[in-house]
């Protein structure tokens, strides 16, 4: 990119000007605000529950559907959908990334991406009786579109902040969107516990709270839309777009040239796994395994979203003492012991699963900001939306092997609290592996500036 064209790129102050900077930030923060709704409404609360009912309605006298000829526990549906929704968006996400790159225009790709998510969102209202099917469409689509969205989202991340603002500029925009999460989730308490009152059935206020947080994804996308600026890349011919395969296969080439970053990337592939794991399958353990109806699943999950903004900044703080990696591996103990604890909670006792919730309210925003901070300070220049396609194959409940596991533990056994014990392995893998990242050579051979602390 050419001085001149820099210049224009970067707004009416000139290039890096802090105004600027500071209104993108303010923009970027709410694509966060506008699609964690789906995250929190749809995947952690109302689908899983919503379509294993509808599967069940559809089951045979085994309990088992048949989607193509397979026979699927009704109950593992929702968990193998979310694996199979990851299948797609690791085929999607690198054209998505190499495309922004070479051309430097991420916002189309975005409001395209977004869009689609929001539209597969907003049709869950017609997912009744026993269209589970359909449910399972809708999601998939819904959930890759949710990744290839947030791969070019988060590649803003190193063009709009600089190295020692990251780890507060990524924590506040999980906390702007555990703030939306939590808003629109009491909106959804209040109308789902009410829906009598409505002259709503059960099944109507759920999909009702389904379509909502696609119109809600949809309308605040314009946020970002207009406050994010695309940068121009000049055409050097790197991260031009193939097939999706040769695409795929080039990406993960180029990261064999930093296998310190690529060792960052593996292992939180392997923990966040299983946080997102815990995060879309909680409540169908909930649900199935500790018998608590759906206003107590909201109530908890609402704890979590409002509990989740406090911990997001507090960790935030601490990493500017401690440096992001030492928290982050604070944060996979914390939920190796919620795992553990979770596996012995008593069926029929609400008060225990709060507690749990507030558990990981605290740690669950706060890792994740973190991860995307730290992942950013190991990224080749120029290289953000290729790199970040890869980062993003494992983030916001799109992880395609703990889902699958815990169904497959589920299908085998018959049994959740075996599904989520399973889990553990996830955590106590990552932290072995983040443990022996570098991240500060990383940085540096990524050809970056080194915090002070990172």
């Amino acid at each position: 990119m050419t001085a001149d064209t820099a210049d224009r790129a970067a707004g009416p102050h000139g290039p890096g000007h802090p105004e600027d900077r500071i209104r993108e930030q303010r923009g970027w923060y709410f694509y966060d605000f506008a699609c964690s709704v789906y995250s929190t409404s749809v995947l952690t609360v109302f689908l899983g529950p919503y379509l294993t009912s509808v599967a069940k309605a559809a089951a045979d006298a085994d309990g088992f559907v048949h989607p193509l000829g397979v026979p699927v526990r009704a109950g593992a549906v929702f968990p193998y959908a979310v694996s199979v929704s990851v299948v797609l968006a690791v085929l999607v996400m690198p054209l998505a990334g190499a495309a922004a790159d070479r051309s430097g225009r991420k916002k189309p790709l975005l409001a395209a991406a977004a869009y689609l998510g929001a539209a597969a969102t907003t049709g869950m209202f017609f997912l009744d009786g026993d269209r589970y099917l359909l449910g399972a469409l809708l999601l998939i689509v819904a959930n890759a579109s949710l990744a290839v969205s947030m791969v070019l989202y988060n590649a803003y991340l190193p063009q709009i902040a600089k190295p020692d603002e990251r780890d507060a500029v990524s924590s506040r925009g999980w906390a702007f969107g555990y703030t939306s999460g939590a808003l629109v989730l009491l909106l959804n308490l209040a109308l789902y516990t009410g829906h009598d009152s409505f002259g709503l059935s059960e099944a109507e206020a759920v999909r009702i709270c389904l379509a909502s947080a696609g119109l809600w994804w949809g309308a605040f996308t314009l946020v970002p839309l207009r406050r994010l600026r695309d940068r121009r890349a000049a055409p050097d011919g790197e991260g031009a777009v193939g097939s999706g395969w040769r695409q795929l296969l080039a990406t993960l080439r180029d990261m064999r040239r930093h296998p310190l970053t690529l060792s960052f990337l593996l292992a939180y592939l392997v923990y966040n796994d299983g946080v997102q794991t815990v995060i879309s399958q909680a409540s169908i353990y909930g649900s199935e395994e500790l018998g608590l109806d759906q206003t107590t699943l909201i109530t908890a999950v609402l704890l979590v979203q409002v509990l989740a903004v406090a911990g997001a900044l507090a960790m935030g703080r601490l990493a500017r003492s401690y440096g992001a990696k030492h928290t982050i591996l604070g944060s996979l103990g914390v939920w190796t012991l919620i795992l553990a604890v979770g596996y012995f909670l008593p069926a029929g006792r609400p008060m225990w699963f709060f507690v749990l919730a507030g558990a990981i309210g605290l740690v669950l925003g706060g890792s994740q900001a973190l991860s995307r901070s730290l992942f950013s300070h190991l990224v080749p220049r120029g290289k953000e939306a290729e790199y970040f396609s890869a980062y993003e194959m494992s983030d916001r409940g799109l992880s395609w092997l703990g889902p699958l596991v815990f169904g497959l533990a589920y299908q085998l056994t018959g049994s959740y609290r075996d599904a989520i014990i399973s889990l553990v392995a996830f955590f106590a893998l990552g932290f072995l592996l983040l443990a022996r990242v570098p991240v500060r050579e990383a940085a540096a051979a990524a050809g970056n500036p080194v915090p002070d602390r990172i």
